[in-house]
């Protein structure tokens, strides 16, 4: 069975992997297809793109958009904020309208990091600063895995994993992390329809909505263009893949899938081969190929 990765972070964001490494890492597994989906950034896929050249495999252009999604209020609850990601592919990664959104994404969140940081330094973690974190990471977009290697590599916590679980420093409960200023869902997806690519919701039962939070949310970004869904995804559990495939028939959806590989930043993953037994067949990217050819 051919298999593929659409979900996959370089060093132009969070992971640890140049674009070019990761195409090798792909060929290695015999990866027909990719789609490197950096956090509100392209700029590696053309250096993807360039090192897949006359070798056997599919670079696809990609994008992964952090937006902030607001959960109405019902049943006495007061509404709520919830990050959610959406995955771009098939976009002109040249185009001004979705580069002028990442790049917002991208301010917003360096914004976020400045105040993290002396947030840290405030609380005795010396080893955290913007000037360490722009001197060892100064070209890729700073996000919290990067906070989370200092920490570890001072012996502060025992892993990257560990920084983010209930209670860790970098969890986002944790007194010491800041919420910054999203794009809406409505913002991200248009920015990457207007580069001409299709809007797919990223791990989805990764934002613990109940069921019908869920359905209401993707009535909602349906409205704004989302025409798929990642339904084969390396953190999915017992049933999750069933029901979002589910969810996919019902608001007719296609599907999508990856690993979400990070490399180092997150050592459970391999490229192309997600946690449990998760391999994402070639056949689900026909009609992602259908809908960026308008006809479907």
């Amino acid at each position: 069975m051919q298999l593929i990765d659409l979900h996959m972070h370089s060093t132009y964001s969070d992971g640890t992997d140049t674009p070019a490494e990761l195409v090798e890492l792909a060929l290695e597994k015999n990866l027909v297809a990719m789609a490197l989906t950096d956090h509100d950034n392209v700029g590696g896929v053309a250096e993807a793109m360039r090192a897949a050249e006359g070798k056997p495999i599919e670079v696809i252009t990609g994008v992964e958009i952090s937006c902030e999604y607001v959960i109405p209020p019902q049943a006495g609850r007061d509404s709520r904020k919830k990050e959610i990601h959406i995955l771009g592919y098939g976009m002109d990664i040249e185009n001004p309208k979705l580069l002028e959104a990442l790049q917002f994404a991208r301010d917003e969140r360096d914004n976020r990091n400045k105040k993290m940081c002396r947030n840290f330094e405030e609380a005795g973690y010396d080893m955290i600063s913007y000037d360490t974190l722009m001197e060892r990471f100064g070209g890729e977009t700073i996000a919290r895995p990067h906070f989370a290697r200092l920490l570890m590599e001072a012996g502060v916590i025992p892993s990257i994993n560990a920084a983010f679980s209930e209670g860790g420093l970098l969890a986002n409960d944790s007194p010491l992390y800041v919420f910054r200023t999203y794009l809406t869902p409505e913002q991200g997806i248009r920015a990457i329809r207007e580069a001409g690519g299709v809007a797919v919701l990223a791990h989805p039962m990764m934002y613990k909505l109940s069921v019908s939070e869920i359905h209401r949310m993707l009535g909602e970004l349906i409205d704004f263009g989302l025409e798929g869904i990642e339904a084969l995804y390396s953190r999915n559990k017992g049933t999750d893949e069933a029901f979002v495939r589910k969810l996919a028939h019902e608001f007719d959806l296609f599907i999508t899938g990856g690993t979400d590989y990070h490399g180092r930043n997150k050592p459970d993953l391999e490229i192309g081969w997600g946690e449990g037994d998760l391999r994402v067949p070639a056949m689900i990217l026909s009609n992602l190929h259908k809908r960026l050819a308008g006809t479907e």
